[in-house]
């Protein structure tokens, strides 16, 4: 007996015999054109400005300028997830229920992305000289009203990954286009904090307004999504829409977003991965923030975020490389192992970080977050494939495509898990006795901000790792699912 191509076992003759023995090729009616490639991938602008870019820079405005505390800061963050969870569940399972001219998908991608756009500015419209109190009161306001309009956007979007191709390998390869252009939204974050302490934004006293820079910055990118939403609508299609869904009986329920969903084995394994993966990620996001200001950098922001700059440069190389690596290992031994292989890596990169934020070498910073960016971007490339597969063994149980119930769902039980990583992340901070009023931290909370940074992913990912060894589609089953699927109701 010898390993499959996702690690089962399977007698030599069979291993010799079957076409899964080698990788299989992608027949032209699989392949998805790239303009449409292109066109999904732009979603990730969305996904990541409208959903990440406020996190990134809450505490760099609220915080280190403003000096609202951490902690009320990540509760309203804990707060804001949670709402959103309910949201997407909401605008997954109305896309699921929709039937235009346009398809079920691309009117609320439409839409939904041109009000992220125009909303993204507002987030930091705040004025100078309020109570921490008021702060706390807009942040929490603003953010819950701004999250229905991503819902409306990303369930459609994220949904709509999944129905490009039936193929197994073209799936990894759509998803490897959408996280290569990822990097460049990544980038934008990054380089976000630099952006607001240019020498443009000085007040009067020649220090910079972060705010002032933050409110150009957001209305900048604002701007730049609410055009993509637009040519994301003009160059995506619907595959399955015309073929399966419109023809089919679709009606989704409400409670199957959530209860049905989860009855689905692999959709388990895969949601327990991500949300170890998550939560472990999450607890620590800002923590790299912080060492490189006050340990790095010595409490000198300008200079941090000049590196922070750079590391995002870093992260843009090692990612795209991290693409690249992923999807080779799942065309070569398949999805499961390529994760596998990933999380690995992803633990000695977490290791890194405590020898890579050092004052004395700060230039090793980039290899703490190219060695991150490396390890997410192949994770995330390998899991948006595998949930594609997901749903199509549900559609061999259940007859119906429910692309909207699982990107709900999905996205419900990781908002959960970002809900507590993030809500837990001020606390942590807060734990190690890190105090935004002093120019230079003490050694204690420098200590602890860099245990805590290496220390927290590793556990995650250890989880993570135990858990996807225990996934179930490999491609030979793919392959017998979609045989039963086309016979059932023709190919799309």
């Amino acid at each position: 007996m010898i390993a499959d191509r996702d690690g089962a076992a399977a007698p030599l003759a069979h291993r010799v015999a079957s076409p899964a023995a080698a990788p299989s090729s992608t027949g032209r009616a699989d392949r998805v054109p790239a303009a449409q490639k292109i066109g999904f991938g732009l979603g990730s602008f969305m996904d990541m400005w409208g959903h990440w870019l406020y996190q990134s820079m809450a505490f760099h405005v609220f915080n280190v300028f403003l000096g609202v505390a951490p902690g009320l800061i990540s509760t309203v963050i804990f707060l804001k997830i949670g709402v959103d969870a309910v949201s997407d569940a909401l605008f997954g399972w109305l896309s699921d229920n929709t039937r235009t001219r346009w398809g079920r998908r691309r009117p609320f991608i439409l839409v939904g992305g041109v009000l992220a756009g125009i909303g993204l500015p507002l987030m930091f419209a705040v004025g100078r000289g309020w109570s921490e109190q008021q702060y706390f009161v807009f942040m929490l306001v603003s953010t819950c009203l701004y999250v229905p309009a991503m819902s409306c956007f990303n369930m459609p979007w994220n949904s709509l990954g999944a129905e490009m191709t039936p193929d197994y390998h073209e799936r990894t390869r759509v998803m490897s286009v959408k996280n290569a252009i990822q990097k460049i939204p990544e980038l934008a974050m990054f380089v976000a904090a630099q952006f607001t302490t240019l020498a443009w934004f000085n007040d009067a006293s020649g220090k910079p307004d972060i705010l002032f820079g933050a409110q150009v910055y957001t209305s900048i990118l604002g701007a730049i999504m609410v055009v993509l939403a637009v040519v994301i609508f003009l160059l995506t299609r619907e595959r399955y829409y015309g073929s399966v869904v419109a023809r089919g009986p679709q009606r989704v329920s409400f409670k199957d977003t959530l209860y049905r969903t989860l009855r689905n084995k692999p959709f388990r394994q895969m949601l327990g991965t991500m949300l170890a993966y998550n939560m472990a990620t999450s607890m620590v996001g800002l923590l790299g923030y912080y060492a490189t200001v006050y340990y790095v950098c010595g409490g000198n922001i300008v200079e941090a975020t000049r590196w922070n700059s750079l590391m995002g440069m870093a992260g843009l190389v090692c990612g795209l490389a991290g693409i690249a690596f992923a999807a080779r290992v799942a065309r070569r031994w398949g999805k499961r192992n390529a994760l596998q292989v990933t999380l690995v890596l992803g633990v000695f990169a977490f290791v890194g970080d405590w020898f890579f934020y050092n004052p004395a070498l700060p230039w090793l910073q980039l290899l703490a977050s190219g060695g991150v960016a490396f390890i997410g971007a192949g994770f995330w490339t390998i899991y948006g494939s595998a949930m594609a597969d997901v749903i199509d063994d549900d559609e061999l149980g259940s007859g119906q495509r429910r692309e909207g119930s699982f990107a709900a769902c999905g996205s419900w039980i990781s908002k959960v898990g970002l809900a507590l990583g993030n809500g837990a992340s001020g606390w942590v901070l807060m734990f190690t006795g890190f105090d935004a009023k002093l120019p230079v931290q003490g050694e204690q909370a420098l200590l602890l901000i860099r245990v805590f940074l290496s220390g927290i992913p590793i556990c995650g990912l250890l989880v993570a790792l135990y858990l996807v060894s225990r996934y179930v589609l490999t491609e030979q089953r793919m392959r017998e699912i979609r045989t039963e699927l086309e016979a059932r109701r023709g190919t799309v």
